[in-house]
């Protein structure tokens, strides 16, 4: 056993950053079992080369790039996959174009579409936000999208922990009636 081994808990890792983990995944995939999928891969990736991490940082802003990465090459991947085969042997007898580009076509259209939704989710989310008054809005943003730590938050502001967390359920409260009324009206 190493060093780095016998000071590192690994043990309470799957407690400690499995949810954090989670959600940083789910935001950028949209998916939930893939989001599993790269929290299992990001804890098995970081027990195998445990006897490398040089603690320069935290476990968990290491962990955090081992995700980072790993949903990064995925996002390479993917689009690696886009090139569109085009064969003879590919055509159905009935059509004149190839059924692989007739499913892609389909299949980009939907991409497309999700995009769009999800952009225009963002800016709606975004406009919620900016509606946030001005210190909420920065503990928001520094909790959900720079993912701060909430002890380093309440350092920064100047809060209590029991402050910090009655101004994010507040926040959420404000959001969630913000977003009713624009984006998820009937």
């Amino acid at each position: 056993m190493t060093k780095t081994e016998e000071i590192i808990d690994t043990s309470k890792w799957v407690d400690d950053y499995s949810d954090a983990l989670y959600s940083y995944a789910y935001y950028r995939v949209n998916d939930r079992e893939l989001a599993y999928d790269f929290v299992q891969e990001t804890f098995y990736s970081a027990l195998k080369a445990i006897d490398r991490f040089e603690k320069k940082s935290s476990v968990k802003t290491w962990l955090f790039s081992i995700i980072k990465r790993k949903i990064i090459d995925y996002w390479r991947q993917q689009e690696a996959r886009k090139t569109k085969p085009v064969s003879k042997f590919a055509k159905n007898e009935d059509q004149d174009e190839s059924w692989i580009e007739n499913v892609s076509v389909k299949k980009e259209k939907a991409e497309v579409e999700h995009v769009i939704e999800n952009e225009e989710l963002g800016s709606a989310l975004m406009n919620c936000i900016g509606k946030l008054p001005e210190k909420w809005k920065g503990i928001f943003i520094d909790k959900y999208i720079d993912e701060k730590d909430s002890e380093e938050i309440c350092n920064e502001y100047d809060i209590t922990s029991s402050n910090f967390w009655v101004i994010i359920h507040r926040a959420k409260g404000q959001l969630k009636g913000c977003m009713e009324g624009t984006w998820l009206k009937d």
